[in-house]
Parts: C-alpha cells; structure tokens; sequence
C-alpha cells in the first residue's frame, strides 16, 4: 500500500488537474522503450509496476531490479493509450533514474567490501519524504539499511550526549522504557569514548570520524571484553579508503554519500509504435 500510495502522489504532482495534450490526443495504442544512454544499474521496478497498474499501462521489463546495463540497452517496454502513456511518461523516468542513480553510486562500495564480511550501511540523510524509496535503492545495489528512522533503534549521538549528564543511568533508564527488542547505538570520536560506551552497555558503537589505527584500538578491546558488541565505522568514507576502514575489524561501514552524492544516469522514453 505505501508504494501504491507513493506513486499516485508523485504522478499527481506532474498531472495535477490533468494532462492537456490528453484533451486532444488520438485515442490510439503506442509503444514506448526506455532505453539507457549510459551505464548503471536498475532499481524502481515495483515502484513503475504499481504506477503502471494505475495508468492502465503494461510493461515488459528487459532488465530488472540489481541487473546492470551500458548504454545502447532497453531497460523495457511500455504499451498502452497513447495519452495514459505520455502522462506518465516523466514520472516513470523521475523514478527508475532517481533509483536507478542510487543502486548505481552504491555498487561499487559493496564491491570494494567484497570479501571483507563487512556490511555496507545507508544513513538517515535522505531527502524529505523519500526515504523508504532511497533506502530500497540502496539495498538494490547490495547494501543494508541502517535504522528507518527515530523509532526503530535508539542512537545517541554527538548531540543527545551532550545533554546528558550521567550516561549509565541513562542507559539504565533506556533499557526500561524502550521496547525489549531494540538497540542502542552510541556514537564516539575516540577510543576513550568507544570504550566507555561499551563498559555502559550499548549493543552498538560507532566509530565515527576515528582514524583506522584508533578503530583498530577499539576492535581489539572490543573482542577482548565485549564480543558481542558490533562496531560501526563511519564518516568521511571514500572508494579509496573504505577497504581500509574495512581492515580494522569493524562490521558495519556507513556512507550517507552513497545517497546523497549519486548522480543521475541518463535515461530516455521512445515512443517506437
């Protein structure tokens, strides 16, 4: 129901009282592919499905959801009314290239991590109202969500901290008003504060801005007195250094780049009946 709900709202944003060629266009079917005139990797197939169902139109997908493509390809075909199909004609290129963008720009982090047994996490840094679409983007090009939002996991970062005055109470006082199921995360910027973060009992600590050798600290006290405990290592990541990152030990890596920094591929709708 949310994606459904989604699409009628974006495809209203385009319509809004109507489409006007669709006043004076020939009641006649047509035929559409969407064809790539770059490379990049698909995702928003559910997303055009559910918006197709709701402009009568059909697809014929030639490339699905993770499968890569390079310039020159068909990523599908559309049929339909001539008239449904042009009325959702920049909805349905807005969504599969805003996705498509974003599994593109995560592929290659989750290739960088190959091997490594090391998770690739997105961030809550996403754009207004887009988050649960984002967010699938990003676990079509391989990674792993990190929380949804407030609700899902409590994290305490630089902020919250620093309203807080006796954090193990506070830990205590969290545990009991949370529900039994839920994580705490802690956020630290060195080694003094990972270490404290676990002694007070957070299930997660990240490590964030920390230089390798010192997330290398914090994995070695990790693994000697609290294995249970997963680390996090996040900021400033780059394709250059996240194998490093990598190398420390830690088990997750988040990026909001991997988000916000990607860049539109570039995609076009021909009409070829």
């Amino acid at each position: 129901m949310i994606i459904q709900e989604f699409v009628k709202e974006v495809l209203l944003e385009d319509i809004g009282r109507g489409d006007l060629f669709g006043r004076v266009a020939p009641r006649r079917e047509a035929t559409a592919h969407i064809v790539a005139k770059s490379e990049g990797i698909v995702a928003g197939q559910p997303y055009l499905d559910a918006l197709a169902k709701f402009c009568n139109l059909r697809l014929y997908w030639f490339k699905r959801d993770g499968e890569s493509f390079v310039a020159g390809d068909a990523l599908l075909k559309i049929e339909g009314l001539a008239a449904d199909l042009l009325a959702a004609e920049r909805t349905l290129l807005n969504m599969l290239l805003h996705a498509s963008s974003i599994a593109t720009q995560v592929r290659p982090y989750v290739e960088a991590l190959e091997g490594t047994g090391v998770l690739l996490l997105d961030t809550r840094k996403t754009r207004p109202m887009l988050r649960n679409f984002e967010k699938y983007a990003v676990r079509i090009g391989g990674a792993v969500n990190h929380r949804m939002g407030l609700d899902d996991a409590l994290m305490l970062k630089d902020t919250h901290l620093s309203l807080i005055d006796d954090l193990e109470s506070f830990i205590d006082e969290a545990r009991r008003q949370i529900p039994f199921t839920t994580k705490i995360e802690i956020e630290c910027e060195s080694v003094e504060e990972a270490i404290r973060a676990m002694d007070v009992g957070a299930d997660i600590v990240m490590c964030d801005n920390m230089a390798p050798e010192a997330i290398e600290e914090v994995v070695h006290y990790r693994d000697t007195h609290y294995p249970g405990v997963l680390l996090e290592a996040s900021g400033n990541v780059t394709l250059e250094n996240i194998r490093r990152i990598a190398a420390t030990g830690v088990d997750a890596i988040s990026s909001g780049a991997i988000i916000h920094q990607s860049r539109w591929i570039d995609l076009s709708m021909k009409i070829v009946t």
